[in-house]
Protein backbone atom coordinates (compact mmCIF):
# COMPACT_ATOMS: atom_id res chain seq x y z
CA UNK A 1 0.00 0.00 0.00
CA UNK A 2 1.71 3.45 -0.89
CA UNK A 3 -0.48 6.35 -0.23
CA UNK A 4 0.07 10.31 -0.32
CA UNK A 5 -1.22 11.68 2.73
CA UNK A 6 -3.39 15.23 2.20
CA UNK A 7 -4.64 17.93 4.62
CA UNK A 8 -4.00 21.25 5.79
CA UNK A 9 -1.78 21.77 9.10
CA UNK A 10 -3.75 20.67 12.11
CA UNK A 11 -6.01 18.18 10.06
CA UNK A 12 -4.35 15.30 11.94
CA UNK A 13 -2.51 13.75 9.52
CA UNK A 14 0.10 12.37 11.51
CA UNK A 15 -2.05 10.63 14.02
CA UNK A 16 -3.99 8.81 11.36
CA UNK A 17 -0.64 8.11 10.06
CA UNK A 18 0.42 6.70 12.94
CA UNK A 19 -2.30 4.06 13.00
CA UNK A 20 -1.55 3.16 9.33
CA UNK A 21 2.14 2.48 10.46
CA UNK A 22 0.97 -0.25 13.25
CA UNK A 23 -1.59 -1.54 11.74
CA UNK A 24 -0.07 -2.04 8.27
CA UNK A 25 3.45 -2.24 8.90
CA UNK A 26 3.86 1.26 5.88
CA UNK A 27 6.90 3.24 6.66
CA UNK A 28 5.84 6.69 7.28
CA UNK A 29 7.95 9.05 5.40
CA UNK A 30 7.78 12.94 6.38
CA UNK A 31 10.04 15.18 4.44
CA UNK A 32 10.97 17.32 7.31
CA UNK A 33 12.34 14.01 9.14
CA UNK A 34 14.48 13.11 5.80
CA UNK A 35 15.62 16.87 5.68
CA UNK A 36 16.74 16.82 9.36
CA UNK A 37 18.31 13.36 9.59
CA UNK A 38 20.11 13.73 6.34
CA UNK A 39 21.22 17.23 7.54
CA UNK A 40 22.44 15.76 10.79
CA UNK A 41 24.29 12.52 9.05
CA UNK A 42 26.14 14.59 6.85
CA UNK A 43 24.96 12.79 3.58
CA UNK A 44 26.35 13.80 0.66
CA UNK A 45 22.61 15.60 -0.18
CA UNK A 46 22.20 16.86 3.60
CA UNK A 47 25.16 18.56 3.28
CA UNK A 48 23.71 20.11 -0.15
CA UNK A 49 20.50 20.61 1.65
CA UNK A 50 21.84 22.49 4.44
CA UNK A 51 23.87 24.91 1.98
CA UNK A 52 20.03 26.19 1.10
CA UNK A 53 18.67 25.99 4.48
CA UNK A 54 21.46 27.75 5.95
CA UNK A 55 21.02 30.61 2.84
CA UNK A 56 16.97 31.02 3.90
CA UNK A 57 16.37 29.45 0.69
CA UNK A 58 13.58 26.75 -0.11
CA UNK A 59 15.20 23.44 -0.68
CA UNK A 60 14.76 22.76 -4.33
CA UNK A 61 12.38 20.18 -5.39
CA UNK A 62 14.70 17.75 -6.96
CA UNK A 63 16.49 17.52 -4.04
CA UNK A 64 13.92 16.55 -2.17
CA UNK A 65 12.87 14.15 -4.70
CA UNK A 66 16.23 12.25 -4.51
CA UNK A 67 15.80 12.45 -1.00
CA UNK A 68 12.17 10.36 -0.84
CA UNK A 69 13.68 8.09 -3.97
CA UNK A 70 16.94 7.34 -1.68
CA UNK A 71 14.19 6.47 1.17
CA UNK A 72 12.14 4.42 -0.79
CA UNK A 73 14.58 2.11 -1.91
CA UNK A 74 15.13 1.51 1.67
CA UNK A 75 14.49 -2.66 2.79
CA UNK A 76 11.83 -1.45 5.17
CA UNK A 77 9.91 0.81 2.30
CA UNK A 78 9.41 -2.21 0.29
CA UNK A 79 6.02 -3.34 2.15
CA UNK A 80 4.70 0.24 1.55
CA UNK A 81 4.76 3.64 1.96
CA UNK A 82 2.90 6.96 3.82
CA UNK A 83 4.64 10.54 2.17
CA UNK A 84 3.60 13.05 4.36
CA UNK A 85 4.91 17.00 3.38
CA UNK A 86 5.67 15.87 -0.27
CA UNK A 87 4.78 16.58 -2.87
CA UNK A 88 4.02 20.02 -1.78
CA UNK A 89 2.41 21.38 -5.40
CA UNK A 90 1.49 19.54 -8.51
CA UNK A 91 4.69 19.91 -10.27
CA UNK A 92 5.87 17.20 -7.07
CA UNK A 93 3.73 15.15 -7.63
CA UNK A 94 4.23 14.71 -11.87
CA UNK A 95 8.06 14.15 -10.73
CA UNK A 96 7.07 11.81 -8.15
CA UNK A 97 4.90 10.00 -10.69
CA UNK A 98 7.48 9.45 -12.97
CA UNK A 99 10.35 8.50 -10.28
CA UNK A 100 8.12 6.01 -9.15
CA UNK A 101 7.32 4.39 -12.44
CA UNK A 102 11.28 4.58 -13.07
CA UNK A 103 11.51 1.90 -9.84
CA UNK A 104 8.74 0.06 -11.12
CA UNK A 105 5.79 1.71 -8.26
CA UNK A 106 2.88 3.58 -7.88
CA UNK A 107 0.51 5.41 -5.68
CA UNK A 108 -2.75 3.48 -4.50
CA UNK A 109 -4.17 6.44 -3.15
CA UNK A 110 -4.44 9.59 -1.91
CA UNK A 111 -5.65 10.43 1.27
CA UNK A 112 -7.68 13.76 2.28
CA UNK A 113 -7.97 14.17 5.76
CA UNK A 114 -10.53 17.19 5.30
CA UNK A 115 -10.94 19.62 8.28
CA UNK A 116 -12.60 23.07 7.60
CA UNK A 117 -10.18 25.98 8.41
CA UNK A 118 -12.16 27.65 11.69
CA UNK A 119 -11.73 24.34 13.06
CA UNK A 120 -7.85 24.30 12.71
CA UNK A 121 -7.74 27.75 13.57
CA UNK A 122 -9.75 26.61 17.14
CA UNK A 123 -7.49 23.24 17.54
CA UNK A 124 -4.00 24.32 16.99
CA UNK A 125 -4.37 27.69 18.74
CA UNK A 126 -6.20 26.18 21.80
CA UNK A 127 -2.43 23.68 21.92
CA UNK A 128 0.13 24.33 24.14
CA UNK A 129 3.37 22.50 23.94
CA UNK A 130 6.25 21.40 26.92
CA UNK A 131 9.15 23.77 26.87
CA UNK A 132 11.11 20.35 27.68
CA UNK A 133 10.40 17.00 26.29
CA UNK A 134 7.38 18.50 22.94
CA UNK A 135 4.51 16.85 24.41
CA UNK A 136 1.03 18.61 23.64
CA UNK A 137 -2.09 19.07 25.60
CA UNK A 138 -4.89 21.51 25.30
CA UNK A 139 -4.85 24.95 26.84
CA UNK A 140 -5.02 24.86 31.03
CA UNK A 141 -2.56 22.60 31.11
CA UNK A 142 0.02 24.20 32.76
CA UNK A 143 2.85 21.87 34.07
CA UNK A 144 3.66 18.71 31.49
CA UNK A 145 2.38 15.31 32.94
CA UNK A 146 4.93 13.88 31.13
CA UNK A 147 8.41 15.71 32.85
CA UNK A 148 6.91 18.49 34.57
CA UNK A 149 7.96 21.11 32.21
CA UNK A 150 6.42 24.26 31.63
CA UNK A 151 3.70 24.58 29.01
CA UNK A 152 3.48 27.37 26.45
CA UNK A 153 2.18 28.48 23.09
CA UNK A 154 4.15 28.09 20.42
CA UNK A 155 4.35 30.67 17.84
CA UNK A 156 3.17 28.58 15.02
CA UNK A 157 0.03 27.61 16.97
CA UNK A 158 -1.23 31.40 17.34
CA UNK A 159 -3.93 32.15 15.21
CA UNK A 160 -2.57 34.68 12.50
CA UNK A 161 0.09 32.41 12.18
CA UNK A 162 -2.42 29.66 11.81
CA UNK A 163 -3.85 31.58 10.04
CA UNK A 164 -0.92 32.04 7.27
CA UNK A 165 -0.23 28.35 7.31
CA UNK A 166 -4.01 27.91 6.01
CA UNK A 167 -3.57 30.12 3.34
CA UNK A 168 0.03 28.63 2.03
CA UNK A 169 -1.80 25.80 1.98
CA UNK A 170 -5.00 26.50 0.06
CA UNK A 171 -2.53 28.66 -2.64
CA UNK A 172 0.51 25.67 -3.11
CA UNK A 173 -0.72 22.38 -2.07
CA UNK A 174 -4.76 22.31 -2.37
CA UNK A 175 -4.60 22.17 -6.21
CA UNK A 176 -3.18 18.55 -5.65
CA UNK A 177 -6.50 17.58 -4.67
CA UNK A 178 -7.81 17.93 -7.63
CA UNK A 179 -4.40 16.57 -9.43
CA UNK A 180 -5.15 13.10 -7.36
CA UNK A 181 -8.70 13.40 -8.00
CA UNK A 182 -8.06 13.87 -11.70
CA UNK A 183 -6.16 10.79 -11.49
CA UNK A 184 -9.04 8.28 -9.90
CA UNK A 185 -7.18 7.70 -6.69
CA UNK A 186 -7.95 10.11 -4.15
CA UNK A 187 -10.18 9.59 -0.73
CA UNK A 188 -11.57 11.97 0.98
CA UNK A 189 -12.30 11.77 4.72
CA UNK A 190 -13.90 14.01 7.19
CA UNK A 191 -11.25 14.34 9.46
CA UNK A 192 -13.48 16.68 12.40
CA UNK A 193 -14.65 13.96 14.17
CA UNK A 194 -12.61 11.81 17.22
CA UNK A 195 -9.39 9.99 16.14
CA UNK A 196 -10.88 6.17 16.04
CA UNK A 197 -13.47 7.00 13.58
CA UNK A 198 -11.57 8.59 11.28
CA UNK A 199 -9.48 5.75 11.37
CA UNK A 200 -12.46 3.34 11.14
CA UNK A 201 -13.39 5.01 8.01
CA UNK A 202 -9.66 5.74 6.52
CA UNK A 203 -9.20 1.89 7.08
CA UNK A 204 -12.16 1.29 4.97
CA UNK A 205 -11.69 3.43 1.70
CA UNK A 206 -8.09 2.09 1.94
CA UNK A 207 -8.64 -1.23 1.84
CA UNK A 208 -11.99 -1.16 -0.10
Amino acid sequence: MNIVLLGAPGAGKGTQAQKLVEEFGLVHISTGDLLRAAVKAQSKLGIEAKSYMDAGKLVPDQLVINLVKERLQADDAQAGFILDGFPRNTAQAVTLDSELASMERNLDAALLVDVKPDVIVKRLSSRRTCRSCGYTAPAGVDVCPRCGGEMYQRDDDKPETIQKRLDVYQTQTAPLVEYYRGHSILKEVDGDRPVDEVYADVKALLTA
